[in-house]
C-alpha cells in the first residue's frame, strides 16, 4: 500500500486595495474584468495597480491580494481602418 501524503496549508498575508477604476473586460466571455487597484498597505502603500479580476465588480470594491509586485497586462484594442495599409 502507499502512503498518502499528507496536506499541508499554507498561510500567506493578503494586502488590502481598492477598486479605482474599472477599465475594461479582459477575456472574450466577459467573465474577467480588468481594474486599478490603489494599494492600501504593506510595502507598496499607496501604488496603483492594474490587475485582473474574475467575477462582479464595482468601483469602490476591497480586494485581497497575495501580492502587489506584478500587473495584467494592459488591454489592448484592435483599431479598424477603412481601407488597406
Amino acid at each position: 500500500m502507499a502512503k498518502k501524503a499528507k496536506k499541508t496549508e499554507t498561510i500567506s498575508e493578503s494586502i488590502p486595495g481598492i477598486v479605482e477604476v474599472i477599465v475594461g473586460n479582459a477575456s472574450n466571455k466577459g467573465g474577467v474584468t480588468q481594474v486599478r487597484v490603489k494599494v492600501l498597505a504593506g510595502r507598496d502603500e499607496g501604488k496603483i495597480i492594474t490587475r485582473n479580476v474574475k467575477g462582479p465588480i464595482k468601483v469602490g470594491d476591497y480586494l485581497m491580494m497575495t501580492e502587489t509586485e506584478y500587473e495584467a497586462r494592459k488591454i489592448f484594442k484592435k483599431k479598424q481602418t477603412g481601407g488597406r495599409n
